[in-house]
């Protein structure tokens, strides 16, 4: 899956001009054998009533884009557009369909980010569609906050913070791991995970994966394609990716202290910073790719 790129020539002029010649490629797949992935969620496009502003905004993204899942549209919080979210990715298309804006919208008085409720209420729907028994779960008793975590076994941020996971225990965080494989489907790195979330105790396979320690290779059905794709429309860069309970991304690599720090700023309603502290997915079709 690609996600939706322009060129900055593109933005604000007419999306005719911008549409592709062809489809995007698709990503790559991974062997039968190795994985029998679980159901990605739906898109809203079946949802949408024709001849409105929403429905020409789609239209619009399938001019651009004929394959990308779109998460959202609905009305922007400035006159005369939809927002739309589209592979992670949020932007501004005119009611007529003819015109984009992609970058973030902001208000000059207060300073408020006017796409960032709209983005954690779209994370928080896609994150909510991976099941419990699918996600490894790492939990002290009666958890303060629970942090829905993306993560890749070969990540050396990935590797840190799981190295520091009793001290996050003991901050009161509970820790949800989904699986992203960064180097893409059908990549070693992807059947390594696959081994993970089919073996029998996963946290302790998890664990090994993260230390170079041999885990025996799975088969099985699994949720890793399922939760990468996830990952993608979340708007995932890099491994890891820190997601609050609302929605909100913190980013990647915080300290135990740093990310109770944060979670406790969040918690009173302030805004909070976001770690840089990512390595990039570069997967064929993944979040990172352009």
């Amino acid at each position: 899956m690609k996600r939706l790129t322009l060129s900055l020539v593109c933005v604000a002029l007419s999306l005719s001009a911008c549409a592709q010649d062809g489809p995007p490629s698709v990503a790559a797949k991974p062997g039968a054998k190795a994985t029998a992935p679980a159901k990605e969620p739906k898109a809203i496009e079946p949802f949408i009533k024709s001849g409105t502003p929403e429905a020409r905004a789609r239209d619009a993204v399938r001019r651009i884009n004929t394959q990308i899942p779109i998460d959202y549209i609905g009305a922007a919080p400035f006159p005369g557009f939809r927002a739309v979210v589209a592979g992670g990715q949020l932007v501004y298309i005119s009611d007529d369909g003819k015109y984009l804006v992609q970058g973030n919208a902001s208000n000059t008085l207060t300073g408020e980010d006017l796409g960032a409720a709209t983005m954690n209420a779209v994370r928080r729907k896609l994150v909510a569609t991976i099941p419990e028994k699918d996600r490894i779960v790492f939990a002290p008793p009666n958890p303060k906050y629970t942090v829905s975590i993306f993560t890749d076994v070969e990540c050396g941020y990935c590797r840190k913070f799981h190295g520091q996971i009793a001290e996050v225990n003991k901050q009161g965080i509970a820790v949800e791991y989904l699986a992203f494989p960064r180097m893409g489907l059908g990549s070693p790195d992807h059947q390594k995970m696959i081994d993970v979330w089919c073996a029998a105790d996963r946290k302790k396979a998890l664990t090994d994966a993260k230390n170079d320690r041999p885990v025996p290779k799975k088969t099985c059905t699994n949720p890793v394609t399922m939760e990468y794709d996830v990952g993608q429309r979340v708007g995932l860069t890099g491994t890891p990716m820190i997601l609050a309970a609302d929605g909100t991304t913190l980013g990647g690599y915080l300290s135990p202290q740093q990310l109770r720090a944060a979670l406790d700023k969040l918690a009173a309603g302030k805004a909070v910073g976001r770690s840089n502290a990512t390595e990039p997915s570069t997967g064929r079709g993944g979040a990172g790719a352009r």
